[in-house]
């Protein structure tokens, strides 16, 4: 039993000495603090003085009034984490700042990030207001900057079980400076901490250590910089989902008003492409002509196995005869922004509205690529 109360003893002991070490303070053997300066070298005056390399003197101009030994704070300063599509930082400085270049054509960068900021802030629970306002301008040579401050942030740490006590109490207020480049196609963003207030055991304080500084600055960068990364992934999924449900193909008439297909796409985008569909349908290309876009293939119905609908392996099937077909594609409009797909037998006769119908939920999807990647 003896020996089982020392044990605990022990375990308490250490698990007590472990929490009270403090990462941010330096820890070992600090007597080289309390060591004196040594004597300069005096030569006598007989004898040649040796030679100095000054390459190793060191100067005067030191920061005598900084920590030394336990007191030296040794955690390493926090970094800008470009995380977002398109950031940058700049290697040559240090400061909590960061560059967006411009992603997105149709949607102004400026607007973007700033509503990225809005929206983090708005998720903190923090007010803010611009102090900063700019004029709308014509003049697209003129750089655009605007200003904004948050209300307080603020962050208590409680102990006790039964009856809770204040530890630590901290409030911080940043400010947000954007600037837009004439050419509006980069944006940098820099983040700094203007108000603070601590208040603990040992009283309150409006004054920072400058590591704590720059990690709070850095990390309240990082937060929007983040924001910003899911707003880019929030467009992406979007536009992925508006590709999904939108028709790029329809059934109307080319411009010699026979029945075809209308598809959105460019006529060289969809000319390149179109070797996928006749692959995935059951197409053979034997022959092409490039110059007037038109595709010769045959067409051989394929066979399913029981394999293929056991392994789901089965593509789906256009119900046309096997026979030798063209397709001919032609741009529909001047800005080639939609092509027209005329499908003709062996004898030049363009297939019916009512075969284009028919086999149009198959058409449609191998002509829009969807599930293709």
């Amino acid at each position: 039993m003896n020996r089982q109360l020392f044990y605990f003893s022990v375990i308490t002991f250490t698990l007590s000495a472990c929490s009270n070490v403090d990462n941010k303070r330096a820890q070992g053997d600090f007597d080289y603090a309390n060591k004196q300066e040594a004597k300069v070298f005096v030569v006598p005056e007989n004898l040649d003085k040796p030679a100095v390399q000054k390459e190793y003197l060191i100067n005067k101009k030191i920061n005598n009034n900084g920590p030394i030994g336990k007191n030296m704070d040794i955690r390493a300063p926090s970094l800008v984490l470009p995380v977002a599509a398109s950031s940058r930082i700049l290697t040559e400085t240090s400061d909590p700042i960061i560059w967006f270049d411009k992603v997105l054509e149709k949607r102004d960068l400026l607007v973007f990030v700033e509503n990225a900021l809005f929206s983090q802030l708005k998720s903190d629970g923090v007010d803010y207001e611009e102090v900063k306002k700019t004029e709308p301008t014509q003049d697209k040579s003129i750089a655009r900057h605007k200003t904004y401050e948050s209300q307080w942030y603020h962050h208590e740490v409680e102990t006790g079980w039964l009856f809770k006590d204040l530890e630590l109490s901290t409030s911080m207020r940043f400010r947000y400076e954007f600037y837009l480049k004439p050419h509006g196609r980069s944006l940098s963003l820099q983040v700094s901490l203007i108000d603070y207030m601590k208040t603990d055991s040992r009283g309150g304080s409006k004054t920072i250590d400058p590591i704590d500084k720059q990690r709070a600055e850095m990390n309240m960068l990082n937060e929007i910089v983040a924001q910003v990364d899911y707003q880019y992934r929030l467009e992406q999924r979007e536009n992925r989902l508006m590709r999904a449900n939108q028709k790029l193909v329809i059934i109307g008439e080319n411009k010699a008003t026979e029945p075809a297909y209308i598809v959105e796409m460019s006529l060289d985008n969809l000319w390149e492409n179109m070797p996928i569909f006749f692959e995935k349908h059951g197409f053979t290309i034997s022959d092409l002509n490039e110059t007037n876009k038109i595709y010769y293939v045959d067409f051989v119905k394929p066979e399913m196995s029981i394999w293929d609908s056991i392994w789901g392996d089965n593509q789906p099937v256009i119900e046309v005869s096997d026979a030798k077909y063209q397709f001919v594609l032609a741009p529909m409009d001047d800005k080639n922004q939609k092509t027209s797909v005329t499908v003709y037998d062996s004898e030049g006769v363009p297939l019916s509205m009512d075969v284009l119908d028919r086999i149009f939920p198959i058409v449609e999807k191998g002509l829009s690529f969807r599930n293709l990647y």
